[in-house]
């Protein structure tokens, strides 16, 4: 699976994140402070992530920033990309199952080496929920997304 990872500090985390990442045989794209040279704010670098996901370029991304707040936020404002902030693997499991997330968000300040394993374990352990009711608000989410784009007059 390719992974677009992006983090505006290159904290200890964010290298264990892309080397457990790479050990577990995903390709691995990476982003902002992670890459020499790449903007490494975290609105800039989570977007950038976050577009690879919409458009095609990665299966998945994730995204870290100090509480991880800020590049989940980041991550949402692209249309087509369903980022989840996930402080343990409860949360991971769940936003893949009932909300198809497609981008994780990780806090670089609370998120230790032992929790990172646990946390994409679950994640990438999980798949969509095939229940209608699920599918449908993962749906609606979607829609969500082209009504903000009309309301600014673009078009998907």
């Amino acid at each position: 699976m390719r992974i677009s990872v992006s983090s505006d500090m290159a904290e200890p985390v964010a290298r264990s994140l892309v080397a457990l990442l790479r050990e577990r045989g995903h390709e691995v794209v990476t982003h902002g402070a992670l890459r020499p040279g790449d903007d490494p704010q975290w609105a800039a670098c989570s977007a950038a992530a976050a577009r690879d996901v919409a458009e095609g370029r990665a299966d998945q991304a994730v995204v870290c920033c100090w509480t991880g707040t800020g590049a989940s936020i980041a991550a949402n404002k692209v249309p087509g990309v369903r980022a989840a902030l996930c402080t343990d693997a409860y949360t991971a499991d769940g936003a893949r199952r009932w909300n198809d997330a497609n981008v994780l968000a990780l806090g670089l300040r609370l998120t230790s080496e032992p929790l990172l394993k646990e946390i994409l374990d679950a994640w990438f352990a999980a798949a969509p929920s095939e229940d209608t009711e699920d599918r449908e608000n993962v749906a609606r989410v979607g829609r969500l997304d082209l009504r903000r784009d009309e309301t600014r007059g673009d078009r998907p």
